[in-house]
């Protein structure tokens, strides 16, 4: 009976972040933990379904890691992970047929660029050049020339914001079991487009990016690729092959594999200006804000915990209360002196604390405010599309004047309502709500707010790319330098 090893490890960094995250900042499964997934919208619960339904193949969970978008990785931490997920892979390779690997692609490392690249190379050298690796990815994920070299076929989420996570599993799953059957010859075109793109654009439902992920789908499933995609990086991962890339993998057949890549790659290239944040400054922005009757959502896509913020930025709340704006106001941040002083008051007291710039001292400078804690949690929650974890450490409810604020200890993922419900709050009670996140689910919010503004402030994760100041990524890249050239021309990898 072949066997299936499961692994996974899936960070989003950014590099602009002050802050390192650590070992400790990772949920760890380990061996039969991981079947905890089945069922769950993930990767790995997506693969589950796909593996358990074989009758004549059995699962090898090894072990699963996954850690919240945050900054690089700390050197110590990286050696620690790693020897653990190798040593895991080690422990429990003989026998096994066939691989598959859940990543994320935008991990950062301190002392490791390519952390997703040196995993997959380990491995290969492990588990020898016959056995199948299949790995599946996010989109804002950067899949370098060192991790093509290593593996045997490729799924790639094809929604944004992302909700496919257990269907991708299940495309990379599939396609694992095709290989272990011997009826696929996989060969990979890469085409890499010299782009950073942000904005609504990249909305898969409306945006142009996602008329081109269609395309991709499309290829899929009229079997003309085995698996398509277009991966658009994360722009605040500053490492060497951070880019956008086309991926176009086929069943041996090299030409349609080169020819579809580098067409919908050069597709993409006229699009790249459409594909950059529309930002609003943030004065004028609450000028609107207070002439408009229905409720607003103000995105701070700058202090992004999704895309490896801080969450500690303060710089909407000040403004507004500066601006004297009136209305009720919804918003979240990330200070755990603030949490800690309203754990220790207790609901119904009030508390002087200092609010926003606890680790990103040199973008913003702390407010100092007098409120009433009106509610004190665990901070558990669990994400609404996922249905995984969340662990924000101590958290506070403060009110003062108008505004209300949860207060966490830990940076967590604030793409959706889950830890506004989770502490007693439903935005739709308030006028203006702050989200930290560059887009949610349309439900979420723009389904029933009367405008979403998207505000221009400082922050790890703005979507102002040329104030962030890269060092690392091959250059000229666009919209960081002017007068980028390109010529759509793909590298194939077959193994």
């Amino acid at each position: 009976m072949p066997k299936v090893m499961i692994i996974e490890c899936m960070q989003e960094i950014s590099s602009f972040n002050p802050l390192p995250s650590h070992y400790e900042n990772f949920h760890i499964e380990r061996g039969e933990e991981i079947y905890a997934q089945r069922g769950l919208n993930t990767a790995i619960g997506g693969a589950l379904q796909v593996f358990e339904t074989q009758p004549d193949l059995s699962v090898v969970p090894v072990i699963a890691a996954r850690a919240g978008s945050a900054g690089p990785l700390s050197g110590q931490g990286w050696q620690r992970l790693s020897e653990e997920i190798l040593e895991a892979v080690e422990n429990r390779l003989s026998g096994v047929d066939a691989i598959y690997f859940s990543l994320h692609g935008a991990m950062g490392a301190q002392t490791e660029l390519d952390p997703e690249g040196h995993l997959l190379a380990e491995i290969r050298r492990m588990a020898g050049p016959n056995v199948p690796i299949v790995i599946s990815l996010d989109l804002h994920g950067i899949l370098t020339d060192k991790m093509l070299r290593q593996v045997d076929g490729l799924a790639i989420y094809h929604t944004y914001p992302h909700v496919d996570f257990a269907d991708t599993g299940e495309r990379a799953a599939r396609l694992l079991v095709r290989l272990l059957e011997g009826k696929s010859r996989p060969v990979v075109a890469r085409v890499v487009i010299p782009a950073l793109v942000r904005g609504d654009e990249l909305i898969t439902r409306t945006g142009c990016y996602g008329d081109l992920i269609r395309e991709c789908q499309r290829l899929e499933r009229d079997g003309t690729a085995l698996a398509a995609g277009i991966m658009i990086g994360n722009p605040f991962t500053d490492v060497p092959e951070l880019c956008s890339q086309v991926l176009v993998m086929t069943d041996g057949d090299q030409e349609t594999a080169k020819r579809e890549a580098e067409r919908i790659a050069h597709e993409f290239w006229p699009q790249r200006f459409r594909m950059q944040g529309k930002l609003i400054p943030l004065d004028r922005a609450i000028a609107q804000a207070r002439t408009i009757e229905g409720p607003v959502v103000f995105t701070d896509a700058a202090d992004a915990t999704s895309s490896g913020a801080t969450g500690d930025s303060h710089i909407i709340l000040k403004a507004l209360r500066d601006a004297g704006y009136s209305k009720r106001v919804l918003v979240q941040i990330v200070d755990p002196d603030a949490a800690a002083a309203a754990h220790k008051a207790g609901v119904g007291a009030t508390v002087n604390v200092s609010l926003g710039g606890f680790y990103d001292k040199q973008r913003f400078e702390p407010m100092r405010v007098r409120a009433e804690v009106k509610l004190l949690s665990d901070g558990n929650s669990r994400l609404e599309t996922m249905k995984i974890g969340l662990a924000a450490g101590p958290t506070a409810v403060l009110a003062f004047d108008n505004f209300t604020v949860v207060v966490f200890s830990r940076s967590i993922s604030l793409f959706d309502r889950a830890m506004y419900y989770s502490n007693g709050l439903d935005p739709e009670d308030f006028d203006l709500i702050v989200v930290k996140s560059p887009h949610t689910e349309y439900h979420m919010y723009d389904g029933w707010v009367e405008k979403n503004f998207n505000v221009d402030a400082p922050g790890a994760t703005s979507a102002n790319l040329k104030s962030l100041g890269h060092t690392v990524c091959a250059r000229p890249m666009y919209p960081l330098d002017e007068g980028v050239a390109f010529t759509a021309a793909a590298r194939i990898y077959e193994r």
